[in-house]
């Protein structure tokens, strides 16, 4: 898969700005998941395709040491600006080939990355740096949404799910392995203790803009904007103009409920 776009400093800078979806129950499970699997203490955690930092930074507070991996320098340019633990160390490198020793991991995880990664090489790859007893999480945000305020909600849903089916078809691919919800990765990974949660359900509170600042994070729309910057921008310009048509053009700062259901692929090593 081409991943040249996580290079955009662009790219980045909307990404740290504009993506919110960060599953609170998730952390919840995988952080509960670790200790009933290994127990404390929890020393080093790596989180692959970290991004800008995001979800290293929410699970700097419970491991003595977050390595956060990534390919991109721009996105680990970002996360460096946002990071003030002390515990936390960002390194160039492929979630496949990770820069750490055998059986020296408390927990791997990845937070709407592992859709980028070579199930195969990283399932080798997580066998051989966690430590016995130690834990994958790997977690995304399935591809249906629903956003809801008061009698207007099925047509905010239909409007921005279409929206997300549109830019779906830019990497079927991609798109495919959400629509799986990562089933290809659970079926490489060679632990028999493993399992996968569905229907992980979230509610953020947000407005019209805050929406657009999503999907200006989803590497989906930048490449749309390579392959056709006109067209792009003005699918940004109708969906926006499509929530206001139901919602009142001077509904800016409506808070809407945006309700995520979220996926996860916990396993452990024997």
């Amino acid at each position: 898969m081409d991943t040249h776009i996580f290079q955009n400093k662009d790219f980045s800078a909307a990404y740290q700005k504009g993506m919110f979806l960060v599953s609170e129950k998730v952390n919840h499970l995988v952080l509960s998941y670790l200790e009933e699997k290994k127990g404390k203490p929890f020393e080093l955690a790596i989180d692959a395709g970290c991004g800008t930092g995001i979800s290293t930074r929410m699970l700097a507070p419970y491991f003595q040491k977050v390595i956060g991996i990534d390919m991109s320098e721009s996105q680990l340019s970002e996360a460096r600006k946002m990071t003030s633990q002390k515990n936390i160390h960002y390194q160039i490198s492929k979630a496949e080939k990770m820069p750490v020793d055998d059986s020296s991991v408390d927990l791997l995880h990845s937070a709407l990355a592992a859709h980028w990664f070579d199930p195969e090489m990283f399932a080798q790859e997580t066998a051989r740096v966690l430590k016995p007893g130690g834990c994958l999480a790997l977690q995304s945000a399935s591809v249906v949404f629903e956003i809801r305020y008061n009698d207007c909600t099925e047509k905010l849903s239909r409007i921005f799910s279409e929206a997300i089916k549109k830019l779906l078809e830019n990497d079927k691919h991609v798109a495919d392995i959400l629509k799986s919800q990562y089933e290809d990765i659970f079926r490489a990974i060679p632990f028999l203790d493993k399992k996968r949660i569905t229907d992980i359900q979230e509610t953020f509170l947000v407005t019209v803009p805050d929406i657009m600042d999503l999907i200006r994070a989803v590497c989906l729309y930048h490449t749309f904007l390579e392959q056709d910057k006109e067209k792009a921008v003005e699918f940004l310009q109708d969906l926006e103009k499509s929530f206001f048509s139901v919602l009142g053009e001077s509904a800016s700062d409506t808070r809407l409920e945006l309700n995520v259901k979220f996926f996860c692929l916990l396993a452990s090593k024997a």
